[in-house]
């Protein structure tokens, strides 16, 4: 259960930490609790290894059916990647504009709401046990609107994403985190709607289906992704078995136009596409269903349609751009490329790598890019703190600029690119959130 913080109107200075009640409309940053217990930033393997860490264990592998074979770059058709170059083409200036500290906790997630034309200037932010929505103003600042705190001060939030009621309409807030439960936060009544219980560790990440609003996805570090309904709290489908993922599932994402399809990748270091359409009657009968959650006949789905292995170490964010699919592991790069499926016969197909983003200094995991809604940019930051802003639908891509802040020098683990691109948003591990705003916006053109 969460405690909401609904906000006031300003009328005193902001409150010291761990306080019930924050001030709203507020342009100056806000103090946070902080944390006696910071999650330790997630690092790649061989750091991990290096520094005295405890790396994760190494899963055991069950030989896939022959069918099942990952496909390697090798067996796409041929044709040489197309790599950007990291000279600015300064096509779209920015410039620095306003911070917020939240606390000493590292900010995991970051995200606008586009579910919604009405909140397109909202966003919010996942730190410690706390989840945070603000408002994007006109002048560089941010104004605190609402603040959600997890009763477990122990939780860790991971993830956001933004939903919709099925019924009325209402903005959803879905996070979740180290805990491994789900909750569904309703910011027009300030209250906890639902908590979903399911996975057997940590979630990873959450992603909404923009077609169908009401439907969720979630990775988890128990191996697993599951599609939930969070208008009635349901788990539909769980996809994990023999074809599954072999270690933590670390990013998830639906297709755009195909509502039947998602991908997601992990610790395996492989990237899965999977297919709904045998089970979507199991969705539609999620919505109708007046039995307990609990009693659901949840469908398990073991073999997924395509698993492709792009990159050779942990891969943490994958995202569609139309059928195409880009992913990044910790090679300071993000890679497009094309996945060919064969519905007719599942684990058959090739693989196409097409493009190339170059990224500098950012071997580290965790590390999330976001785009604008129309996916004309892509943002992404890396561990010395800067963010590189690509346009990604050029061929071959062009570096739109390069964003820093000489006070930011902590990993940026996740972007937020607004509905137009004019704002970018960063997620520091510090608790920090970094605002670059574009010079001239009403003159330029998307």
């Amino acid at each position: 259960m969460c405690c909401v913080e609904s906000l006031n109107p300003p009328s005193a200075a902001p409150p010291q930490p761990r306080r019930k009640r924050l001030p709203s409309e507020v342009t100056v940053p806000v103090a946070a609790a902080s944390n006696p217990n910071p999650r330790r930033p997630p690092v790649k393997k061989k750091e991990s290894q290096e520094e005295g860490g405890k790396s994760p264990a190494e899963p055991e592998f069950i030989p896939l059916p022959p069918f099942m074979a990952k496909l390697g770059p090798g067996q796409g058709l041929g044709c040489e990647a197309a790599e950007g170059s990291l000279v600015p083409s300064r096509k779209r200036e920015y410039k620095p504009c306003g911070k917020h500290t939240e606390g000493k906790r590292p900010l995991y997630a970051i995200g606008f709401n586009f579910m919604d034309a009405r909140y397109y200037d909202v966003f919010a932010t996942v730190g410690g046990n706390r989840v945070t929505t603000y408002r994007c103003l006109e002048n560089g600042s941010f104004a605190v609107l609402q603040a959600y705190v997890d009763e477990d001060k122990d939780e860790s939030f991971y993830t956001l994403s933004w939903a919709r009621d099925h019924v009325d309409g209402s903005p959803l807030l879905v996070a979740a985190g180290s805990n491994g439960i789900i909750r569904v936060i309703n910011c027009a009544t300030e209250k906890l709607a639902k908590s979903f219980v399911g996975h057997g560790d940590s979630i990873n990440e959450i992603r909404t289906q923009a077609l169908k609003p009401s439907l969720i996805i979630s990775a988890s570090k128990d191996e697993s992704v599951r599609l939930w309904n969070v208008h009635t709290g349901i788990c539909i489908l769980v996809f994990a078995g023999a074809g599954g993922h072999r270690n933590e599932v670390l990013s998830v994402d639906f297709h755009p136009s195909d509502i039947e399809r998602f991908a997601s990748c992990g610790m395996d270091n492989t990237v899965k596409i999977w297919s709904m359409k045998e089970f979507w009657l199991y969705v539609d009968k999620s919505y109708s269903w007046t039995d307990l959650p609990s009693k659901f006949p949840t469908k398990y789905v073991q073999f997924p349609v395509l698993v492709a292995a792009v990159h050779s170490n942990y891969v943490d964010c994958t995202r569609w751009l139309g059928d195409f699919i880009l992913s990044k592991s910790v090679d300071n790069e993000i890679v497009l490329w094309e996945p060919k499926t064969k519905e007719q016969s599942p684990g058959e197909g090739s693989i196409d790598i097409l493009q190339k983003y170059p990224v500098p200094e950012c071997d580290i995991w965790f590390i999330k890019f976001s785009c604008d809604f129309h996916f004309n940019q892509l943002a992404i930051g890396n561990r010395e703190g800067k963010i590189y802003v690509w346009e990604v639908q050029s061929s071959p891509p062009v570096l739109i600029a390069r964003l820093y802040n000489q006070q930011c020098r902590s990993p940026i683990r996740q972007t937020a690119v607004s509905f137009d691109g004019s704002t970018i948003l960063g997620a520091g591990e510090d608790g920090t959130i970094w605002r670059w705003d574009e010079v001239d916006h009403g003159s330029s053109k998307n």
